[in-house]
């Protein structure tokens, strides 16, 4: 299976085809994201195979991608503008609302649009060469491609607000102290890293990575008295699935391993 767009690519990863790699893969652009490129993310992570259980995004090259490909930017009217972020939304929310939790794994650049697709990513992986900025406020443009909604959600609107106003670039550590990143590790190592986690994601109960993906959001949003009624429903739905019974059982009977310090 290979995606129509050759600036991007996928290979299946694992011993059972569980681990989706997709790679962008316009790297003499700094993989600068267009519309070409947007649509073929959406395409691939809307079929991706029934065996993917998890998946990982990197940028092929020096940088995980430098945000909107400026020399393809065409004028638009009002409509045309919103139609055209619409698009943007809708690519990435086949990744933050799709079938499986996605990793990505970043290093150089992670810039405007590059940033809004890493943060419509579950986890983060930065190696010590990324960095991070919103360069849209200091070039007469905003973000359309989600940014506005996610990003805040990661590290505030304050900080987001100061990203765009004065151009402030974040490095990889204080990138992941304040959020935009769970992880930080040696460079050249964050493909590595990322594999890791989506080798160990993908052995968790597919409902209870559902529920993270899709319920955790909701109830984060929702009034305490709903989100407690949303996780009780869901409680209700992921230990009643048959493989959650086996993985209790193995666990009463001295089968699974415990949590223990690494």
């Amino acid at each position: 299976m290979s995606p129509a767009n050759p600036d991007l690519q996928l290979r299946l990863h694992g011993e059972r085809s569980e681990i989706a790699i997709v790679t962008l893969n316009r790297p003499t652009k700094r993989n600068a994201l267009n519309d070409g490129l947007i649509i073929a993310l959406r395409d691939v992570f809307q079929t991706l195979p029934d065996t993917v259980r998890a998946a990982v995004v990197h940028g092929n090259g020096e940088h995980f991608s430098a945000g909107l490909d400026l020399s393809e930017l065409s004028e638009r009217d009002a409509a045309e503008g919103v139609f055209h972020s619409r698009m943007w939304h809708h690519a990435l929310d086949c990744i933050e609302k799709g079938k499986v939790p996605v990793v990505a794994a970043l290093h150089g650049a992670v810039v405007g649009g590059g940033l809004e697709l890493a943060s419509a990513c579950h986890i983060r992986v930065a190696d010590e060469s990324a960095f991070y900025a919103l360069p849209e406020g200091t070039r007469g443009i905003f973000v359309g491609g989600g940014g506005s909604v996610r990003v805040p959600k990661l590290i505030g609107a304050a900080r987001m607000s100061d990203m765009m106003l004065t151009g402030r670039v974040y490095n990889a550590q204080d990138g992941e102290r304040i959020g935009l990143s769970q992880y930080v590790v040696p460079e050249g190592t964050a493909l590595d890293k990322a594999i890791e986690l989506a080798t160990r994601i993908a052995t968790n109960a597919r409902m209870t990575n559902f529920a993270l993906m899709h319920a955790l959001p909701r109830i984060a949003e929702q009034p305490a008295d709903h989100g407690f009624l949303t996780e009780a429903m869901m409680a209700a739905i992921a230990q009643s699935a048959p493989e959650a019974k086996a993985r209790v059982r193995a666990f009463l009977e001295g089968k699974a391993a415990k949590v223990s310090k690494t």
